[in-house]
Order: structure tokens, then C-alpha cells, then sequence
């Protein structure tokens, strides 16, 4: 369901914002921190995304695996660039 509900932009100290009225948050599902994004002319809310969140799912699957061993220096493979490019 879309609601559309207009609002105006009011100063917030030294920074300006918008009220964002309950309906329009309930319906979002937005609970806290959020990010901003501008697009084509427009400011898109989301909630903030959380990049670590599937991690504990992921160990256990490299885990199940075996592709969870420790990766040292000895064992990381070489490029051509590497090899030929590189200088120490």
C-alpha cells in the first residue's frame, strides 16, 4: 500500500530535516538508523543496511567445507603481475 503525505523541511539547529510521520514509519518497518541516498532527483530513506549480518551463517557453511583454515603468506597463490610487475 502506498501513502503519499506531504511535509515541509524545518530548521534543526544548524541542519535542516523533515518530521517523518508515524504512519509512514510503521509502514516502512524502519525502527532506527537509516541511510541516505540521492538518486535521479530524489532522497531515498532505507534502513541502514548490516554488512556482517550473514557472517555466523557463512563460518559455518566454509566450516562444513573445510575451506576455513588459516591463510598464510606461504600459501597465497601468485599473479603474473606478481611475479613479472612487483618490485620489492
Amino acid at each position: 500500500m502506498s501513502t503519499m503525505i506531504r511535509t515541509r523541511i524545518v530548521k534543526i539547529g544548524n541542519s535542516q530535516g523533515i518530521r517523518i510521520p508515524r504512519l509512514v514509519l510503521e509502514q516502512s518497518g524502519i525502527e532506527s538508523d537509516v541511510e541516505l541516498e540521492v538518486k535521479e532527483g530524489a532522497i531515498i530513506i532505507r534502513e541502514m543496511s548490516h554488512p556482517r549480518q550473514n557472517w555466523e551463517s557463512a563460518f559455518r557453511a566454509m566450516a562444513e567445507q573445510g575451506d576455513d583454515g588459516l591463510v598464510n603468506g606461504d600459501d597465497v597463490l601468485s599473479t603474473v603481475w606478481d611475479e613479472e610487475e612487483w618490485e620489492w
